[in-house]
């Protein structure tokens, strides 16, 4: 399988996600993007690991790198890092938003005030 196709994949997932972001005025649909954001930088980092460690076969180590510090699988481990990043983000962004629904019965994210003076000044 040629290197390529994972980084075009990766590179349309990405771009979808940014236009989930940009247009989409539901906050659960927001997070979703980023979600698919966050994988297709998951798929970047295993490709990239791969394509390097293939093309660099048969090259010493102490070449490229300080020896022992290159382990095996790096692009996995990253990709394990961004997995537990996104499962924050979105606990932490769930709760967010159903506190804000709590409070305003509504999720659209164009009519989020993020000005809380404002209010205050209108409201008293």
């Amino acid at each position: 399988m040629h290197v390529v196709i994972p980084y075009v994949v990766g590179a349309l997932l990405f771009g979808l996600g940014v236009y989930g972001v940009l247009r989409r005025r539901n906050a659960i649909l927001v997070l979703m993007a980023v979600e698919l954001m966050l994988n297709a930088v998951n798929l970047i980092l295993v490709t990239a690991d791969v394509s390097l460690r293939s093309a660099l076969t048969g090259v010493a180590i102490e070449s490229w790198a300080r020896p022992g510090s290159a382990a095996p699988g790096t692009g996995g481990v990253l990709a394990l890092f961004v997995i537990v990043l996104a499962a924050a983000e979105v606990g932490v962004g769930l709760a967010i938003i159903l506190q804000y629904y709590r409070m305003r019965k509504a999720v659209v994210l164009d009519d989020v005030r993020l000005d809380h003076e404002d209010e205050e000044r209108v409201a008293g």
